[in-house]
């Protein structure tokens, strides 16, 4: 298809949902204070164009320094993924999931997803059992 007609596609239908993600360096800025991953990439599937640009914001929490930017798409070269259903909650956080796959939302459709890709986990089996007591599905490379 002519790269004319994709654009002309992509006009018509605004809600066309392109791959994006969130790339996430963290590190902690004390000794005593652990981080469960240093690098991981999260992308929305289900969800509006540009739907990942709040979540993507650089804030930093407490003790923990995350510097956030937004990718075409997530790399391939990943050591695990956690799939789980997007929420109110996932939104703000991607790293919280929800047990209850029939909750209701008026913002995010009932198909959505967050899958996060970690890459560089000093703590992994951590990261699984995040994932898992919330409700997601944990897959190693």
């Amino acid at each position: 298809m002519n790269s004319k007609w994709l654009f002309l596609l992509a006009i018509l239908c605004p809600t066309l949902v392109m791959a994006e993600g969130c790339d996430v360096l963290t590190r902690s800025q004390s000794p005593s204070v652990p981080v469960i991953e240093s690098h991981s990439c999260y992308e929305y599937e289900g969800m509006p164009v540009n739907a990942i640009d709040w979540s993507c914001s650089n804030e930093s929490k407490d003790m923990l320094t995350s510097t956030k930017k937004k990718v075409e798409q997530c790399a391939d070269h990943y050591q695990a993924t956690c799939i789980a259903t997007l929420t109110q909650e996932s939104l703000a956080n991607p790293h919280s999931t929800s047990k209850d796959k029939n909750s209701t939302s008026f913002n995010i459709p009932d198909n959505a997803q967050v899958t996060t890709y970690y890459y560089d986990a000093e703590h992994l089996n951590q990261a699984r059992i995040d994932c898992e007591s919330g409700g997601g599905h944990w897959k190693a490379q």
